[in-house]
């Protein structure tokens, strides 16, 4: 096997879901390969490795960015997060997670990392999005189990709640 020279490897440094990591990648090595591999973060899924099917996202500096598409050392001294972010420290699932349980809006739960924090960063942006317009955010991330009408009545119940349209 090759072994890389330490020239070949940079270190880089960022916040990891409030946390500092530390680590060293090769130059062309994909963000989503570095959190899986040698952070060893699983809840950052891989599909199509081309950005299409949305599988890989994570937010850098508060915006959804497809980890498949970034380099690792592109994100040194920025702000990374995952689904793993969403949840407290304890583990309790935020109102979203718990909406998308309630709903059924994920079965075998591969695409679902990436759809939750690319829903949160939206609803950052679109406090009382339509049913279309939840549809069209979604449109960007492929699910080929739930069939998306789950998801949608989640996010809408969560957007509604968190507006204080939804007492329920």
């Amino acid at each position: 096997m090759l072994e890389l020279k330490d020239s070949q490897r940079h270190a880089i440094a960022f916040t990891l879901d409030g946390e500092t990591v530390r680590g060293f990648a090769e130059p062309r090595m994909l963000l989503s390969d570095f959190l899986r591999h040698e952070l060893g973060r699983s809840e950052v899924h891989v599909g199509c490795e081309q950005g299409v099917c949305g599988t890989c996202t994570i937010l850098l500096d508060g915006r959804p960015v497809r980890s498949c598409l970034i380099f690792a050392v592109q994100v040194a001294g920025r702000v990374v997060d995952t689904v793993r972010s969403l949840a407290d420290a304890d583990g309790n699932l935020n109102d979203l997670q718990q909406s998308f349980r309630r709903h059924h809006g994920l079965q075998c739960g591969y695409c679902t990392p990436g759809i939750l924090v690319s829903t949160e960063a939206y609803l950052q942006k679109n406090q009382q999005p339509s049913e279309s317009e939840v549809r069209e955010m979604l449109s960007g991330h492929i699910c080929r189990c739930t069939g998306y009408a789950g998801m949608v009545d989640a996010i809408v119940e969560t957007a509604k709640k968190r507006a204080g349209l939804d007492k329920s």
